[in-house]
């Protein structure tokens, strides 16, 4: 029974919100006993006594602040407005040596900065409280004992008092977040539009939990906990007419409530999350809430997840990733396609809400939304899906679980079937033959489906070529997803063995950087050499398929000869030189990354650090500065353009090919040979200005079948001198 506390003044209440919640803070501060509850954008205006004050700070899981109205006027000019806050007794709210902060919003024709108003506000404030008493009360912007926000719209301001100190969403039991934290206030309003609490629903999951703030945010709803009971400080604790004894009543009808919740609690609440790091995280902070045995967590990838056994309904509620902070939105498609096929697999018969901030993820899903609401996550539009997860379907008319998995293909689809297992008859004697384990299978023969399937050993990766703007996202990830399906079908490969990227230009160092972090390099095989590769952290693998024959020329003419390889990347033509019996080998790259990569392929094949050089630099200037002829076999493959911060300028190769070939062919001891090779579609050579060179273009001799259906993917020279 909630104690009667009786105080007969009457204030003005300004209580704030995110918008999109205006009105479920309506009908929680209408709940809470406020009177003249009048919503406007991101607030709520409310008149009640000193008690709702400190009530809704305590009891609010919606409100960011709670502000006391002490005067609205209208002002004209900038004297006006310090007029209109001298108007106010400041030695009532503060002490003559005391410290406060003005938070000041808006503006008018002569007040157009709020740096400029918050200082008029700050010298009305400090003049009248000088002139009565000679002391001189200072700025403190972080722990201020008197919070005094200001707003100025339409010629009129008002003048109040923050009752909150920080912003309420701060509970005090979140110690630590995750990558992109959800505000308490937000996650307790998905909740509130999810409809939970309710009396028959006592189970509640989020499958990618980050760090727990929708767990414990309903779990404090359940139990009947004030969220404002974790908080040791609230702005009005500091004030003069503080009322102790009023607050300590309320806090104490607080705990005996929270205490009859926990007593009589039977809700259960599950979280999971990839992450350990960010679980462990989670686990610290519902501790801190004092939630431990009513919230479980556990590390578990998003595929993983079960239903908690023996529970027929409850509430599935998440805020999956979104944005290009945390991925591509491919990579957030797929996230998005899991998510509801684990409903469905999992969650029959529950009920799901999903906040988003792109609502075209949320179409992936496979189910159709019943409700929508929007709602902001700070300045970011989001909005929440409400999903009903029908129940599967009887088990007598259920379908074996193979073809469940793997449905009929669509027209389209078994197209592509038929494409990729025609290539591979047409290819697997030349696959044999030449003993070769990496290939190009396909390479968008179809336009419906845009993408490179190359094969690497056991592994296969999938190349999406990034769509044009114009294209349908969900039509696009429908076809990519169902190209993935064909291409593990035909090939016969586990979900594992598939990955996928997207092909997009890139600019600068991205070429180099890191993409992802999961260090999954393996081995593969060619022509006898190991070479190490990589499928899934960097833009490329580091094996260069279609220059395949080039390596195999460069292996059969360097026994015995000095080679050189200039933008060397991964050195795999190095390995082949190496393997084929070179004297020495010096190979040039400015990538510190590609360079160790390098090493540890001359590494696997045995090859002396001695004998085998490796030299970061830029192979411009790395050119300038060579004294003279020194190589017999130079190979030399540069990207089509690079304006990395490394260089001192911007590499372009139709225009700096003359420089470059000439640099290389003045290190070329006589007789000798440099194979340059680039794969600028529209590259063409300045056959004049290399006049003195014999140059033969050898690019038609340069494609093995797996490249034949793309004549243009390189251009492949041999230059001697005369």
């Amino acid at each position: 029974m909630a104690t009667e506390i009786q105080n007969s003044s009457l204030h003005t209440y300004f209580v704030t919100c995110p918008k999109g919640m205006e009105q479920l803070l309506t009908d929680e501060l209408t709940s809470l006993g406020s009177e003249q509850v009048k919503m406007t954008v991101a607030g709520v205006s409310c008149q009640g006594d000193k008690a709702l004050g400190y009530r809704i700070c305590l009891w609010s899981r919606l409100a960011s602040r709670v502000l006391l109205r002490l005067v609205e006027t209208p002002v004209t000019t900038a004297d006006s407005m310090y007029d209109a806050v001298q108007s106010i007794d400041w030695l009532e709210r503060l002490r003559p040596s005391g410290t406060f902060s003005v938070d000041f919003n808006g503006r008018s024709d002569e007040i157009r900065n709020t740096h400029f108003g918050a200082l008029k506000v700050k010298d009305a404030i400090v003049d009248q409280i000088r002139a009565a008493t000679g002391q001189r009360p200072e700025i403190d912007k972080q722990q201020p004992e008197l919070r005094v926000n200001v707003h100025l719209s339409r010629g009129s301001v008002s003048v109040s008092l923050d009752l909150s100190g920080e912003s309420l969403h701060r509970r005090g039991y979140r110690a630590k977040t995750g990558e992109a934290p959800m505000k308490e206030n937000l996650a307790a309003a998905v909740l509130v539009r999810a409809g939970w609490p309710q009396s028959d629903m006592t189970e509640l999951f989020d499958p990618m939990c980050g760090s727990a703030t929708l767990l414990t945010e309903a779990a404090l709803m359940s139990l009947d906990i004030a969220p404002g009971l974790y908080r040791q400080r609230f702005g009005f604790m500091r004030w003069p007419d503080f009322d102790r004894q009023l607050w300590q009543t309320l806090q104490d009808e607080a705990q005996h409530r929270a205490d009859q919740g926990r007593a009589a609690t039977q809700v259960r609440l599950y979280g999971s999350d990839q992450d350990a790091q960010v679980i462990a995280a989670a686990r610290e902070n519902v501790r801190r809430a004092k939630l431990d045995g009513v919230i479980e967590l556990q590390v578990c990838e998003l595929s993983q997840v079960k239903c908690p056994q023996g529970v027929e309904k409850g509430l599935l509620v998440t805020n999956p990733p979104y944005g290009e902070r945390l991925g591509e939105a491919d990579q957030l498609m797929f996230l998005y396609q899991q998510l509801g096929q684990v409903l469905r697999a999992q969650f029959a018969g529950w009920r799901a809400a999903v906040l988003t901030a792109d609502p075209m993820l949320c179409k992936v899903m496979g189910l159709k939304s019943h409700k929508d609401y929007q709602l902001f996550n700070g300045a970011l539009e989001s909005r929440l899906f409400l999903f009903e997860v029908y129940a599967a379907r009887p088990e007598s008319e259920a379908t074996d679980l193979a073809q469940v998995q793997q449905p009929a293909l669509s027209e389209t689809a078994q197209m592509l079937a038929n494409r990729l297992q025609k290539n591979l008859k047409n290819m697997r004697r030349w696959l044999k033959q030449e003993g070769i384990e990496c290939y190009r299978l396909y390479d968008a023969d179809i336009p419906e489906y845009a993408v490179a399937v190359d094969i690497y050993a056991d592994q296969v990766l999938i190349q999406e070529y990034q769509a044009p703007a114009s294209i349908d996202q969900v039509k696009a990830f429908n076809r990519l997803s169902e190209a993935i399906a064909v291409v593990a079908l035909v090939l016969e490969k586990k979900p594992q063995q598939v990955i996928l990227k997207q092909r997009k230009r890139q600019q600068g160092t991205e070429q180099y950087q890191r993409h992802n972090e999961t260090g999954h390099f393996f081995e593969v095989m060619e022509h006898g050499c190991h070479l190490r590769v990589n499928l899934h952290d960097y833009l490329d693998t580091g094996l260069f398929l279609d220059h395949r024959p080039v390596r195999r020329r460069i292996q059969s003419l360097a026994a015995g000869k000095d080679f050189l390889n200039l933008f060397c990347y991964t050195a795999t033509a190095t390995v082949h030189a190496a393997v084929g019996g070179a004297l020495t080998t010096t190979s040039v790259d400015m990538s510190t990354t590609y360079l160790e990569w390098a090493r540890a392929n001359l590494d696997l094949n045995s090859q002396s650090h001695v004998q085998h050089q490796l030299v970061r630099e830029d192979c411009m200037k790395w050119l300038k500065r060579q004294p003279g002829p020194a190589y017999d076999l130079i190979f030399m493959d540069p990207p089509t353009f690079s304006n990395s911060k490394r260089m001192d300028g911007v590499l372009d190769v139709q225009r700096d090919h003359v420089e470059l070939i000439e640099g290389a062919m003045r290190l070329l001891r006589p007789q000798g040979l440099l194979i340059f090779s680039n794969n600028y579609r529209r590259f063409k050579m300045d056959y004049d200005a290399l006049s003195q060179y014999q140059i033969q273009d050898i690019s038609a001799l340069t494609l093995d079948p797996d490249f034949k259906r793309n004549p243009r993917i390189h251009s492949c020279f041999e230059i001697r001198k005369p």
